[in-house]
């Protein structure tokens, strides 16, 4: 049983942002001060990619891991509410990020998805996203 009232369900529910996160801020401000540029959601993508590298053909999605299902992650548990539409409503997500990736590679960019768990290393973030954003395979 959930604890809010509908209304007041409604309205927590329309807090949750979905451009300008703190996980995409995070990620934005590492590849900025590792010298890279970017676009940021461009609505002429699949997916409209957080970043947009237009010159290298390359995109990043930053993940919610509840919201996108990060398999195996402690933060994607299922709630106890409700089940039966959140089970519904992540395996949409899910059916339409694996879309969007396969609409993009078949346009020829290359992706990368960042989890949100892995924003608490941000050696080894900055590490994976340098070697991304410079790999010209």
């Amino acid at each position: 049983m959930d604890t809010f009232t509908p209304a007041k369900r409604s309205y927590v529910m329309s807090r949750v942002k979905g451009k300008n996160t703190r996980p995409e801020r995070v990620v934005r401000r590492l590849i900025y001060h590792a010298g890279f540029r970017y676009r940021l959601c461009d609505p002429r993508l699949p997916g409209k990619p957080d970043l947009v590298f237009w010159g290298k053909r390359k995109a990043i999605f930053v993940h919610g891991c509840f919201w996108h299902g990060h398999e195996g992650c402690r933060r994607n548990r299922m709630p106890k509410s409700n089940q039966e539409y959140w089970f519904a409503k992540l395996e949409r997500n899910k059916s339409r990020d694996s879309l969007n990736l396969s609409k993009l590679h078949e346009m020829g960019w290359r992706t990368l998805i960042v989890w949100e768990c892995e924003l608490k290393e941000t050696e080894i973030l900055l590490e994976k996203l340098k070697a991304f954003l410079t790999d010209d395979a």
